[in-house]
Parts: structure tokens; sequence; C-alpha cells
């Protein structure tokens, strides 16, 4: 008969559980480029929902004439531009900073983006 036994942990090797609240703190101090990187991302793609429903109420507007979805003519125009200048300053721009934390360091064999990577410009 075959006894089951219990691997034996290292207790210098036991890492303690962080609480959300560490977590977040960790993310939001980090120097780690990737983490960063994934920091752009996320807020990228918050403005890009925002913009995505900014257009689809644009779309809505525009499927039947006389559709009263927006109501003013100015706050139709005012929806327009705030979709253009979300989709491209608030989108696009950390997208691209984004892809530009997580790979650049990497190209160039930086460890983080603190101050010690500055010295490797």
């Amino acid at each position: 008969m075959a006894t089951i036994t219990q691997p034996k942990t290292n207790p210098s090797t036991f890492v303690p559980k962080k609480d959300k609240g560490r977590i977040l703190v960790d993310w939001l101090t980090t120097t780690d480029h990737k983490k960063i990187g994934y920091l752009y991302f996320i807020t990228s793609f918050m403005y890009f929902l925002i913009g995505g429903v900014m257009a689809l109420i644009i779309r809505a507007q525009l499927t039947m004439p006389g559709l009263d979805i927006v109501a003013t003519k100015e706050q139709y125009n005012q929806l327009f531009t705030m979709h253009g200048t979300i989709m491209l300053l608030m989108f696009a721009t950390p997208l691209f900073a984004g892809f530009a934390n997580v790979l650049m360091p990497v190209q160039i064999g930086a460890p983080d983006v603190g101050p010690k990577c500055l010295a490797l410009l």
C-alpha cells in the first residue's frame, strides 16, 4: 500500500500573502517598467471604452433623420469633438507610451525606470 507524504517546505521561502491595499500601493509606486506600461494600457483601454460609447451615441444619432438622441446640434458638435479628442489624446497617446514603457527598457537592458536607469542613457 502506498502512502502520500506532504513535501517539506522551507520556511525561508515562505512569502506572506499581500492584502489588496498593499497590492494597489505597490502598483501605484512601482519603478518596474512593465507595471508602468500595464498601467498605461489600462488607462488607454478605459478611455477607449469612453470614446467608444461616444461613437455609439454619434452613430445612433445618425441612423435616421430627425432622431433626437442628442438634444441639440451644439451638444452633438461637442460630443463629436470630445470623441475625437479622447480617441487621439487619451487613447492613442497612452497606448504608444505603454508600448514604449514595456518594450524600450527590455531593448536597452535597463532593470527598471528608476534613477539607475537614467545612468544607462
